[in-house]
């Protein structure tokens, strides 16, 4: 885990939650598990390019945001 996948965690929980989502509803919306959310806030996991533009999307934010571009 490095210190790029925390904070892609952080930016991550904090779009999350201005969206008013939690973690099962971001799930359901994108069509990947609880527990791989909760993951990749914790920067135990790394998003693919297709998840990324899954969650960007659902959160209604731009991916680019959620890397730190």
């Amino acid at each position: 885990m490095t210190q790029k996948d925390i904070s892609f965690g952080k930016r991550l929980g904090r779009a999350r939650k201005k969206a008013e989502f939690t973690q099962e509803r971001l799930a359901e919306k994108t069509g990947l598990s609880t527990t791989f959310i909760g993951l990749l806030e914790t920067g135990q996991r790394r998003a693919s390019m297709k998840s990324l533009q899954k969650i960007a999307s659902a959160l209604g934010v731009k991916g680019k945001d959620l890397i730190g571009f």
